[in-house]
């Protein structure tokens, strides 16, 4: 397993112009993905892929669709899948499989049914995901979807809605929350954050509930990566926090400021090599 020490202590101190990131998502990728080893390099492209989720979802509508280029594809290479696909053609080892199956899958849907093109992308990327042969990294999705699923699951049941509807994937959880009519559909012991995620759910005001469901996401990350210190599953929680923190600061500049101080002072910490890592 690669270490990274130098890389996390030499990390840039981040601080706030504006209400603006001097070190980003996008910066990350320019400036550290470079220094990772080729099988740390998969795993950070787990997380990009979400930007390329949205790009292609974008050319398959409009070939010509503006698109952010944030992902691990440009326009052009996921052009050229879409146009693989349709042709038949063997499948580029490029580009992850679920990409293929989900672009054939696009095809065969009627005008009608193109409504569920995000969730059933968003089901294939989220499978593809927890197959990470990295625990953390596939822990993090699996906690990620059973969040996003629990939190559609009880706002549909609290408006009389169809759950069914708007529960993305296959996995045990995701049975259980179209299935149960229990009030905690059966997932209180199965999951130890199943009342945390539902008090997050009764709080009314939109943009608060996105704050709690932000900080449900930040303390998962740092405790389960508690005793990772220089290693990917590290560098891959400081760019998922990164992520959260400018969706912060878009948000509320005043909280955006309190998390991203708190990042930093993390990762000084960090930076203290812990004895049983030194020569």
């Amino acid at each position: 397993m690669s270490t990274y020490y130098y890389l996390v202590a030499g990390l840039p101190d981040i601080s706030l112009e504006d209400g603006k990131l001097s070190y980003t998502v996008d910066s990350f990728k320019t400036e550290l993905y470079p220094e990772l080893s080729v099988n740390d390099r998969q795993i950070i492209d787990l997380f990009y892929l979400k930007f390329d989720n949205e790009d292609l979802l974008k050319l398959l509508k409009d070939k010509d669709a503006r698109v952010s280029g944030r992902g691990n594809f440009s326009s052009e290479e996921l052009l050229q899948l879409i146009d693989a696909v349709r042709e038949g053609d063997t499948p580029d080892s490029r580009f992850p499989t679920y990409l293929y199956d989900f672009i054939s899958r696009y095809f065969t849907l009627s005008p009608d049914e193109l409504y569920s093109a995000q969730d059933l992308l968003a089901a294939a990327y989220y499978a593809y995901a927890m197959q990470c042969s990295n625990r953390f990294v596939s822990g993090w999705f699996e906690f990620s979807l059973n969040l996003n699923n629990i939190l559609a699951a009880l706002s549909a049941r609290k408006y009389k809605l169809d759950v069914d509807n708007v529960v993305v994937g296959d996995t045990e959880v995701c049975e259980q929350l179209r299935t149960s009519n229990a009030r905690d559909f059966g997932l209180n012991e199965m999951l130890d954050y199943f009342d945390s995620i539902q008090r997050v759910a009764e709080v009314e005001e939109l943009v608060e509930r996105e704050k709690k469901v932000d900080l449900l996401k930040w303390k998962w990350l740092e405790d389960e990566s508690f005793f990772h210190y220089f290693t990917i599953e590290r560098l891959f929680v400081f760019l998922l926090q990164l992520e959260m923190i400018e969706r912060w600061i878009a948000l509320d500049k005043e909280k955006g400021n309190e998390l991203f101080r708190e990042l930093i002072q993390n990762l000084k910490n960090e930076v203290q090599i812990p004895e049983e890592f030194r020569k």
